[in-house]
């Protein structure tokens, strides 16, 4: 889609919902960003049953909180915000804590620190990665969406500030700067948290 194409569907949806017409600014969302948030779930949740229902569950999320949209970011970038934040809740409900963490995250916690050249074979390897898994899924849910947006999502630090706050909190410039300071010193803790569980576990090397 073309900047100036996605300006006009911008403006059009900021004059559905002027006139209270939240069921067609829905409707006109999904034909101008449905498929990319589509993909974006997917991409997420690795599962498409998963994301056919987090998909039903998002449109559902997104009627219910656009009367309340103060149109302080695009349309597009909030969307992606309540995707995001559905495709997490899904995927840290209880049926769901034992489910798939992504390889690339695991990949990266792996790189925290250098691991000891290995010669096992593939299956072995393959157990490591499940023992990764093992040690994401000991992580709160608010570490596990920190990591996903961060590493697996590669989000620029304000887009993980939007994912990480509440939908309708309103952050000036400075409250944002403070708050992506912060999930920054997070992350680094996490991170550190992670090799010290890694190490324990034989993962890596000191």
């Amino acid at each position: 889609m073309q900047i100036d194409e996605r300006k006009q569907w911008e403006d059009d949806l900021q004059a559905l919902c002027a006139r209270g017409e939240y069921n067609r600014a829905v409707e006109q969302a999904m034909i101008a960003y449905g498929p990319e948030l589509r993909r974006l779930m997917s991409a997420i949740l690795r599962d498409e049953t998963q994301a056919q229902e987090a998909f039903s569950l998002f449109a559902e999320c997104l009627l219910k909180g656009l009367p309340e949209f103060r149109w302080e970011s695009s349309f597009r970038t909030w969307s992606q915000r309540i995707a995001r934040n559905v495709c997490f809740k899904l995927l840290n409900a209880p049926a769901a804590r034992h489910r798939h963490v992504s390889l690339s995250a695991i990949s990266a916690i792996s790189a925290i620190s250098a691991p000891r050249r290995s010669t096992t074979s593939p299956w072995r390897r393959s157990t490591v990665k499940d023992r990764f898994r093992a040690l994401c899924q000991r992580l709160d849910p608010e570490q596990q969406k920190l990591l996903m947006l961060r590493v697996d999502q590669k989000l620029p630090w304000p887009e993980v500030v939007r994912a990480m706050s509440d939908s309708n909190e309103s952050m000036t410039a400075e409250e944002q700067a403070r708050r992506a300071a912060a999930l920054r010193q997070q992350f680094q803790r996490l991170k550190a948290q992670l090799r010290t569980l890694a190490i324990e576990e034989g993962l890596i090397a000191l």
